[in-house]
């Protein structure tokens, strides 16, 4: 294999997160708002197939009726979430205290992002389980290339 297919291969995943661009207020990068912390640490995956792009988005704790996606203007996936996680212990226990408390998720996240010219925004779907969030967005089959007349100028 040539050094210019090996180079092609290593830029393909770039190519790939240029496609599918989160958004943010200034056109780069992901937007997240939250009360309280950073949802920026939130680990999602896009995955890219011949017939779907696949976003798994990590929320545990957070109740499937507080998760809303939607698909804004200009192709923007937008995935909200104004749930509250709930904890399976009781802190309110007299002399109870946490020691270290790392599992925190604000209760307001946004995430957004800008979808490829041939994703099918009408076919998104979601599902929420085991803390997981998958949203698949379809691809819209492929246009053939329309063949442009060009008028020859007469001087």
């Amino acid at each position: 294999m040539s050094a210019v297919a090996i180079n092609h291969l290593f830029g393909l995943p770039e190519t790939i997160e240029k496609l599918i661009l989160p958004i943010s207020r200034s056109g780069e990068g992901t937007e997240s708002r939250g009360g309280g912390g950073s949802n920026n640490n939130i680990p999602i995956d896009i995955l890219e197939s011949s017939k779907e792009y696949i976003f798994y988005l990590d929320i545990p704790g957070i109740s499937k009726s507080d998760i809303q996606v939607t698909v804004e203007e200009e192709r923007t996936l937008v995935i909200k979430s104004n749930g509250k996680r709930k904890r399976d212990d009781d802190e309110s226990e007299e002399g109870s205290k946490y020691i270290r408390l790392e599992r925190r998720l604000a209760q307001n996240l946004v995430k957004k992002f800008r979808l490829p010219e041939d994703a099918d925004v009408a076919s998104v779907t979601a599902k929420y389980q085991e803390g997981v969030l998958t949203v698949v967005v379809k691809k819209l089959p492929p246009q053939p290339p329309k063949p442009k007349t060009v008028q020859i100028a007469v001087s």
